[in-house]
């Protein structure tokens, strides 16, 4: 990526005018699956703004990208909850800024139209200054193995993961999230049950904070 295209976007916080466009760009990257609602969108700013961000294009105001997140205290859910527990739903009514230490990332996605512009990694920046910013101890996601599905004849999701990690296979979404500093820390069966690319698989990701290492 040149400089001059980095300088063309920026990461905001979004607002209500904001939500036709991030739904829009729900419906293009999971085109079979129910985009987020307007009603979710403004819990999601009711609860925890400082946790929600858009990737913009500025010269245009286009919304190109967005990250969704709260803060959970991470002893009161099992490793093997799904995407809607630990978001109660999409809604972020669970957010728990009191007594939670992990960002838990709900939803990262970049229109594909502008994928492959560092979009994505300034939004996973975003995230990480967060953390830093409000001291919590690490980010946490739900990585969906979006490439199972071509694998899933020969190569259980264990092995499939297995193989992402050691550089032999490469996964849309948890190659890029390695990339960007995270680990696995388990594989989860049935994190979206009716996904076709991951056949419901993922795995939880971790990124710990380093001001808070040792």
């Amino acid at each position: 990526m040149t400089g001059g295209r980095e300088r063309s976007f920026r990461v905001r916080q979004p607002g209500p005018v904001d939500f036709p466009q991030m739904i829009a760009i729900c419906t293009s990257v999971y085109p079979e699956a129910k985009p987020w609602r307007p009603e979710q969108l403004a819990s999601h700013l009711a609860v925890f703004p400082e946790g929600q961000f858009v990737g913009e294009e500025i010269a245009t105001g286009r919304i190109v990208g967005m990250a969704s997140s709260l803060i959970v205290r991470w002893d009161d859910y099992d490793f093997q909850a799904g995407w809607r527990e630990w978001t109660e739903g999409g809604f972020f009514t669970n957010h728990d800024p009191e007594s939670g230490r992990t960002l838990y990332g709900a939803e990262v996605m970049v229109d594909p139209a502008f994928q492959r512009r560092g979009i994505g990694k300034r939004l996973y920046a975003a995230r990480r200054a967060l953390v830093r910013r409000l001291g919590l101890r690490r980010i946490r996601a739900g990585a969906r193995l979006r490439g199972y599905h071509r694998h899933a004849a020969r190569l259980t999701p264990q092995q499939y993961v297995d193989r992402v990690v050691a550089g032999e296979l490469r996964d849309p979404t948890l190659s890029f999230q390695l990339r960007e500093g995270f680990r696995v820390l388990a594989l989860v069966p049935s994190y979206l049950p009716n996904d076709p690319e991951s056949l419901g698989h993922a795995v939880i990701i971790e990124w710990l904070n380093p001001d808070l290492a040792g």
